[in-house]
């Protein structure tokens, strides 16, 4: 069976210089991102290096680069978690004991990735963040990798994940309401993640749909106040919005708990074009065209 892990990151080819390609070395070979933040083949983060707040394009290059270790991982996970069930089902004993290794080893590296951001977000990024579209921008991450933690935890763990992942999004929601518009890419973004969240571990399909409409309703009131230089990214991620919603409500009265539709797409894709620093991060971790139709499938198409 062909390896479905990503190679181990070598410490001289962080993230940052893969997605940055041939350009990486002349870009980024010091930036403060590398250095401080993304992870190694041993050492964690290093966030008492941080002297302030990040601007815009660190705090999106942190993000995209961290989405780009986790997104690998996260697809790999369900690949093959799906071919474990399909071995469990055929009484395949040997084989589903290798590929149970290979999906440990999968969660064991997506809960070091995972904890090593929410480590630099909760010691140094979020306590440093001034304006409002920072602290939803942290605290929108922080409620992604708490996520990512529920979506492969079981018991306990999974329950202390999906509370926290919860509290942040609430605490990201709080902060929106007040000093973004309804038409800002983080807001929208938030939305798209926090209402994938309440479908895919919550298994509260109303309330996603309730969130996803509310989210787009309001931004599709003031589309005409939208300014040119983020109507692209926008855009972006009320259509996904909508098209999260047309997955979810699409059941013919099947009970939406018990249907597994396309994954639905969280800000990922929004974060995949290039644009806006809110879609950018999120381009909300779509796993579903990142979250509906796949978050993973999303990013790739465009957190």
């Amino acid at each position: 069976m062909p390896p479905l892990l990503s190679p181990p990151l070598s410490p001289l080819l962080s993230p940052v210089s893969l997605l940055l390609g041939s350009y990486a070395n002349s870009i980024v070979s010091n930036s403060v991102i590398t250095r401080r933040f993304l992870p190694g083949s041993v050492s964690r983060p290093n966030v008492t290096m941080l002297g302030g707040e990040l601007t815009v394009d660190e705090r999106n290059l942190l993000s995209v680069a961290y989405k780009n270790v986790v997104g690998t991982r996260r697809a790999s996970w369900r690949i093959i978690s799906s071919i474990e069930q399909k071995e469990d089902s055929k009484g395949s004993e040997k084989h589903v004991a290798i590929i149970s290794q290979y999906r440990q080893k999968i969660e064991a590296e997506l809960e070091r990735v995972c904890q090593d951001v929410l480590d630099v977000l909760d010691q140094s990024l979020i306590p440093k963040a001034e304006s409002g579209e920072s602290k939803v921008f942290y605290h929108k991450m922080k409620g992604d990798y708490h996520r990512y933690l529920a979506e492969f935890a079981s018991g306990n763990k999974r329950k202390v994940a999906a509370t926290a992942a919860h509290e942040a999004y609430k605490n990201a929601t709080d902060v929106a309401q007040t000093e973004l518009t309804p038409t800002h890419p983080i807001r929208l973004g938030l939305a798209l993640n926090f209402s994938v969240f309440y479908y895919e571990i919550l298994n509260s399909p109303d309330r996603a749909c309730h969130l996803a409409k509310q989210a787009f309703d309001d931004a599709i009131a003031e589309l005409d106040s939208l300014s040119e230089e983020s109507y692209r990214d926008s855009t972006l991620i009320m259509q996904l919005l909508r098209d999260n919603l047309t997955l979810w409500t699409s059941s013919d009265g099947a009970e939406p708990e018990t249907t597994q539709p396309s994954e639905p797409k969280d800000d990922k894709l929004a974060e995949a074009s290039e644009g806006a620093e809110g879609a950018a991060e999120g381009a909300a971790d779509a796993p579903a065209a990142e979250e509906p139709k796949k978050e993973e499938e999303a990013a790739a198409g465009p957190s």
